[in-house]
C-alpha cells in the first residue's frame, strides 16, 4: 500500500528537479517555462495526495482550477515566446533584457 509520505517524497523530488532546472539553465526560455510547469505539477500532486488521504474532495477541485489557469498561462507564455522569437530571432534570456518601449 502506498502511504502519504511516498507521494510527498515524489512531489518533493519533482519540485527539486524543477528548481535545479531553473538554476542550472537560465538561458533557454522554453526550459524555464517547462520547469515552472513541473513545479506547479508537484504542488498539484500534494493537493491531490492530501485530498485523497483526508477523504475530502476540495483539494482535487482546487487542482482543476489550478490546471485551467496553468493551461492559459502556458498558452500565453508560448504565444509571447513565438512573438519574441520572430522579432529578435533568439530565445536566450540574456538577449531579451533590452525590452524598452
Amino acid at each position: 500500500m502506498i502511504v502519504l509520505s511516498d507521494y510527498l517524497i515524489l512531489s518533493a523530488v519533482l519540485f527539486c528537479i524543477s528548481m535545479a532546472g531553473i538554476f542550472i539553465n537560465r538561458k533557454n526560455l522554453i526550459v524555464l517555462l517547462m520547469c515552472i510547469e513541473l513545479m506547479l505539477l508537484a504542488v498539484n500532486m500534494n493537493f491531490v495526495a492530501f485530498s485523497h488521504f483526508n477523504n475530502d474532495i476540495t483539494g482535487q477541485i482546487f487542482v482543476f482550477f489550478i490546471l485551467t489557469v496553468a493551461a492559459a498561462e502556458s498558452a500565453i507564455g508560448l504565444a509571447i515566446l513565438v512573438v519574441l522569437f520572430r522579432n529578435r530571432a533568439t530565445i536566450n534570456v540574456a538577449d531579451l533584457d533590452s525590452m524598452k518601449g
